[in-house]
């Protein structure tokens, strides 16, 4: 198992500087790593981990289309603010789907750690949805979830997933800035044309 974590590591890291970037091409990574983390975390137990790689490949397709084809004229989405009408049903989404993920865990799996696996599996879901809009915050999102799933996995043993993670939460913070600033270049581009 450790030679199919370290190629889904290794497709994360192409995942995240396609995201860094924001290319396109990110969505077709994340087709390939969520496949190879869905065995991953079925043998580790992250069971909710597992299913939210089986709603990473769906939401890809969301995604792909939604950058490709986001706006009526047919140009490509633009990096934009989540816009603050979107942040209460963002929450309130998060927390049902905590919870009810926590209950299952809590009542039908043997899982370890049901608790962070619900956090990170609740907000995760909420953060894909808000890259597929490309929202700039979703990299804030991003990084609180990947500092939690970095602690979880250390805490399984899962090495080099951890790392992973640990990167993760440091490129979100660059990615976070990145966005920024080419969501203001875009800004000024379509005020000048």
């Amino acid at each position: 198992m450790l030679w199919l974590e370290i190629i889904g590591a290794l497709v994360g890291l192409v995942y995240l500087w396609l995201e860094y970037r924001a290319s396109v091409w990110l969505w077709a990574a994340n087709i390939v790593m969520p496949i190879i983390y869905v065995f991953i975390y079925y043998e580790s137990g992250f069971y909710a981990d597992m299913g939210i790689n089986i709603y990473y490949l769906v939401a890809s397709l969301y995604g792909w289309i939604m950058w490709r084809r986001g706006q009526s004229d047919g140009k490509e989405l633009p990096i934009a603010h989540t816009p603050r009408r979107k942040i209460a049903p963002m929450s309130a989404l998060f927390v049902v789907l905590m919870v009810g993920i926590w209950l299952i865990l809590t009542n039908f799996t043997d899982s370890t750690v049901p608790v962070g696996d619900a956090f990170t599996t609740a907000l995760s879901v909420v953060a894909l949805y808000m890259l597929a809009q490309k929202y700039v915050e979703q990299w804030l999102v991003w990084l609180v979830v990947d500092v939690v799933c970095a602690a979880l996995y250390l805490y399984k043993g899962l090495y080099p997933t951890a790392l992973l993670y640990l990167l993760y939460s440091i490129l979100a913070w660059f990615g976070y800035l990145r966005w920024l600033k080419m969501m203001k270049t875009d800004e000024r581009a379509s005020i000048t044309t």
